[in-house]
């Protein structure tokens, strides 16, 4: 009798000891069978964001992830933004959130907020404080900031235009927003990269507030103030826009070189036309893409995310502007 008492002990406390070790298994097993839910939050309305959606969705198809896209917001800016981030997550089972923040620091609060609540932030486009997310900082909690390095791509257009002009004369800049990092950084890459050359002067930058309309009547009052401008680079969609109406407004179509950021289909009409000569496009959908990727890999294999992913981009010219291979580059809707 003592004897099968120990035996039952002993079967008794295995049990105990396993019971813990199973449930964790358990847990783990439901965790990795559990239907991820990905949350989009865009910038604004306009086809690079609607072509990051389609990514995103393309993506979150093959790889089995549930995406909920929030409303567009009609205007730039984090008091339109922040709500429209705000009512997303309140709809709950959010697992990560993939924005594209308006503004460096007015949306560091809010989305620590979320982060603290157990959601998971990527950003994707644009970045919080200086897209640093390696570093101990108050804006350093995002997985990843996911994007162009848009110095560089600043920087390129400088020399693309350059050229165009023969390494002389002066230009001028039409950007958007004074504290959205993309944008920031296209400023600082382009005047970098102008002042390599010492015949080339920047002579003015204007802040449209992602405006055509502003952009356009901007364009004008600087290409009036210096009519000896020769150049303009146009940092987004809107000021590329408003600043080429402008020059064909003007009737300086030809003499005036426009080289604009982001391949919309009416820039690249416009590079058609010979309204624009050069279009830089970035590369939204794969963006989206890699946002969900990282996060399935971060969520089902407990992969470590690089803190920055950085796609290229590329040039669209009148020489390949209707070459086959580039049309997967123009922003559709």
């Amino acid at each position: 009798m003592k004897k099968i008492f120990f035996v039952v002990v002993a079967l008794l406390l295995i049990a105990a000891v396993g019971l813990p070790v199973f449930a964790a298994g358990q847990k783990e097993e439901e965790k990795g069978k559990k239907e991820l839910t990905f949350a989009f939050v865009p910038g604004i309305a306009d086809p690079f964001y609607y072509t990051m959606e389609r990514g995103i969705r393309e993506k979150a198809k093959e790889l089995g992830v549930n995406i909920i896209v929030s409303e567009y917001p009609k205007s730039w800016g984090p008091e339109v933004q922040v709500p429209i981030l705000e009512a997303t997550a309140a709809r709950g089972n959010i697992d990560l959130i993939m924005i594209a923040p308006t503004s460096v620091d007015a949306l560091i609060a809010p989305l620590k907020k979320l982060y603290d609540q157990g959601i998971e932030i990527i950003t994707v486009d644009t970045y919080l404080g200086d897209g640093d997310y390696s570093k101990p900082s108050e804006y350093s909690f995002p997985l990843a900031y996911i994007g162009t390095d848009n110095e560089l791509g600043g920087k390129k257009v400088a020399e693309h235009l350059a050229k165009m002009l023969g390494y002389k004369g002066k230009v001028y800049i039409n950007t958007t927003n004074p504290d959205v990092s993309s944008v920031m950084g296209r400023v600082k890459g382009f005047k970098e990269g102008i002042a390599e050359f010492p015949n080339m002067e920047v002579v003015g930058v204007d802040y449209n507030l992602d405006v055509q309309q502003k952009a356009q009547e901007q364009t004008l009052a600087a290409l009036q103030a210096h009519p000896d401008i020769v150049g303009i680079f146009g940092t987004n969609l809107y000021s590329a826009q408003g600043a080429y109406q402008a020059v064909v407004q003007a009737g300086l179509t030809g003499a005036v070189k426009i080289a604009s950021w982001d391949a919309t289909e009416d820039l690249i009409n416009a590079l058609k036309e010979g309204k624009v000569d050069l279009v830089l496009a970035q590369k939204p959908a794969e963006i989206g893409a890699l946002a969900v990727e990282w996060g399935y890999k971060y969520f089902k294999e407990g992969a470590k995310v690089p803190k920055k992913v950085i796609p290229g981009f590329e040039f669209f010219t009148r020489e390949n502007v209707n070459d086959p291979e580039m049309q997967k580059y123009i922003y559709r809707k």
